[in-house]
């Protein structure tokens, strides 16, 4: 429960009590568990906006997103701005350090700009079924960050995200997989989203790995937020065309 604890308060900015000394062993797997808790109190949010405020759906869905932004203190975020700047650099000697630097460059600033845009967009394009996509795209978008923590190598010798390596058996993710698999009976109707929520996860992680021959903390946040992104844009255009 410790790690569970710790992992609350590492991914996210929820005003929890923080205990001394502070566990951060093994919060990797309790990842996608934190993605779940997320997307209920977005669920939550998007609901009583809808319920109470008589807002458009576009700017609803800007302040769904704000929220989502907010209560993550743009972790996941900041690592995808970091990894596309690495991405850029020609360079693959240069890009960890790129990486490493905290300011943000011209595809930092780029990737931020599509990965929130499309994030609101595709809700957008989402009327019903909304908790239900929110629950798969950052449920699944943590699995994936998991996935590639537990299977490619870390590419630093030291680092925030050298921590997530200890305590994370593969059995374990599997069977993680497993269980976020049963959230088909949450959501019967939108099943389909499965599949594609875990093809892209797996294929973000492998895209990059191919990329930087490894992983970094960055990395890891950049399949978080990649994943969440073309989840939400998969699942409108396959509800566009289931009905």
């Amino acid at each position: 429960m410790r790690s569970l604890w710790g992992a609350l308060l590492f991914y996210t900015v929820l005003p929890l009590p923080q205990p001394s000394p502070l566990d951060l062993r093994g919060i990797a797997l309790w990842s996608p568990i934190v993605g779940i808790l997320l997307a209920v109190l977005l669920g939550l949010w998007d609901g009583l906006l809808e319920l109470v405020l008589p807002f458009s759906a576009g700017l609803r869905a800007a302040l769904v997103v704000l929220l989502w932004l907010v209560l993550t203190g743009g972790l996941h975020l900041d690592g995808a701005m970091d990894t596309a700047d690495g991405l850029a650099v020609t360079d693959p000697q240069r890009r960890l350090e790129v990486m490493a630097d905290s300011r943000a460059g011209a595809f930092a600033v780029m990737a931020a700009i599509v990965i929130l845009g499309l994030k609101t967009l595709a809700l957008m394009e989402i009327p019903s079924h909304r908790f239900s996509v929110l629950l798969h795209a950052l449920a699944w978008g943590r699995w994936g960050h998991l996935f590639a923590i537990t299977h490619y190598r870390y590419l630093k010798e030291e680092g925030k995200g050298k921590l997530h390596q200890a305590g994370n058996d593969r059995w374990l993710v599997y069977l993680l997989a497993v269980l976020l698999l049963s959230l088909v009976f949450l959501a019967w109707d939108l099943r389909f989203v499965i599949p594609v929520s875990l093809g892209i996860a797996l294929a973000v992680g492998l895209v990059i790995n191919c990329q930087l021959g490894g992983q970094t903390g960055d990395t890891y946040g950049a399949i978080v937020e990649w994943t969440e992104t073309f989840t939400l844009v998969a699942a409108a255009i396959l509800l566009r065309l289931q009905g």
